[in-house]
């Protein structure tokens, strides 16, 4: 098990930060890159992969539509989780797969008319967690099992220039029950990213 893996299993809160993107000031969307840390400490980084010219063009036009991967990295820069982000035009969802390529889960958007609303499912694509976020609470994400709260995550205010001009967005990962276990503590982590580009994110126009 790697290092993030092991603190993860252990935490009871994670701080997750969008990297500042200045190029985004006049317009142009770069890769979404994200600090993992734990008390302050820096626990692991995920980064969007694609560097080349038609991956700076799906970002610009395309938005969380696009087909895309975000790597997840420790300490020592050792690849430790994949998410995998299929082309959808709707009901967004992200695979999650450890380094070996074991698959762990996926967080699914379901169809919600006053509310943001997704699923959390193991790979048979079993229900293990649902989250919603209502109308009067639109930062907050509360990750239920059987009316249970087992999780929560919260977007933090980042300051009115950076609200303002950039997507650089923190958000708070509270895991609330030891009745979680590693791969559902993994995947409500990989969930807090999917929520920033779903939600958070601009949109292509």
């Amino acid at each position: 098990m790697s290092e993030m893996l092991a603190v993860l299993s252990q935490s009871s809160e994670l701080m997750v930060v969008q990297k500042r993107e200045l190029m985004e000031l006049i317009g142009f969307e770069t890769r979404n890159k994200y600090a993992i840390e734990v008390n302050g400490a820096p626990l692991a980084f995920a980064a969007e992969q694609g560097k080349g010219g038609l991956a700076v063009l799906a970002r610009m036009f395309f938005g969380h539509w696009r087909t895309f991967e975000i790597h997840f990295f420790d300490n020592a820069r050792q690849l430790a989780l994949r998410a995998v982000h299929p082309f959808r035009f709707f009901f967004q969802r992200l695979e999650v797969q450890t380094a070996q390529g074991r698959e762990l889960g996926a967080i699914q958007q379901r169809f919600a008319f006053f509310f943001k609303k997704f699923d959390v499912t193991d790979p048979t694509g079993r229900l293990l967690l649902s989250v919603s976020s209502p109308i009067w609470r639109p930062w907050t994400f509360v990750f239920k099992r059987d009316d249970r709260e087992l999780a929560r995550v919260e977007k933090k205010w980042s300051g009115m220039l950076k609200e303002a001009f950039t997507d650089a967005d923190r958000f708070r990962v509270a895991y609330d029950s030891p009745e979680l276990n590693l791969d559902e503590r993994t995947l409500v982590l990989a969930a807090a990213i999917f929520i920033d580009l779903q939600y958070f994110e601009r949109k292509a126009q």
